[in-house]
């Protein structure tokens, strides 16, 4: 993988490139969850009609090398940072940075106060070195899997 990575937003013609981005993060990089977790989690990429539907009201950033996209992150319009996905093989080259300063420069251009996620296990540190704070650890059930995730939020001075 080349060391050149664009962050763009994303188009419908990405969001079943973006399915397989968070169906690859989940079962190779999500190190601390157990393989039934895991497939409980993301059976399977996510693509076609609800998966679009589900991006298409959210403002949705990709990085991608070699126009091969490697993470996203989405934003819905009332500040839920919804979706943060990077591959294992690009983790550690501050995409995950680089996608939340673009997500974070449109939230302040939208006049938002607020920035919130639930945040797994994995991306709990990567959004507290962007500002976040627990508001409180949650637990949630997923068919038979329960996993443990953070709810977050980050206030804008405003």
């Amino acid at each position: 993988m080349t060391r050149d990575v664009q962050i763009r937003r994303a188009n419908p013609g990405d969001f079943d490139a973006l399915g397989e981005v968070l169906h690859a993060a989940v079962q190779e990089g999500a190190g601390r969850y157990t393989p039934a977790q895991r497939a409980a989690w993301s059976p399977a990429p996510r693509a076609g009609g609800a998966w679009a539907a589900h991006l298409g009201v959210q403002a949705v950033w990709l990085a991608e090398t070699d126009g091969r996209p490697v993470g996203f992150l989405t934003l819905t319009p009332d500040g839920y940072v919804d979706l943060a996905f990077i591959l294992a093989e690009a983790q550690g080259r501050g995409l995950f940075r680089r996608l939340y300063a673009a997500l974070e420069a449109e939230a302040m251009q939208r006049g938002l106060t607020r920035l919130w996620t639930h945040a797994s296990l994995h991306a709990k540190s990567p959004f507290e070195t962007m500002g976040f704070t627990v508001i409180a650890p949650e637990t949630v059930a997923v068919g038979a899997e329960t996993f443990h995730r953070f709810h977050m939020e980050k206030r804008f001075d405003g």
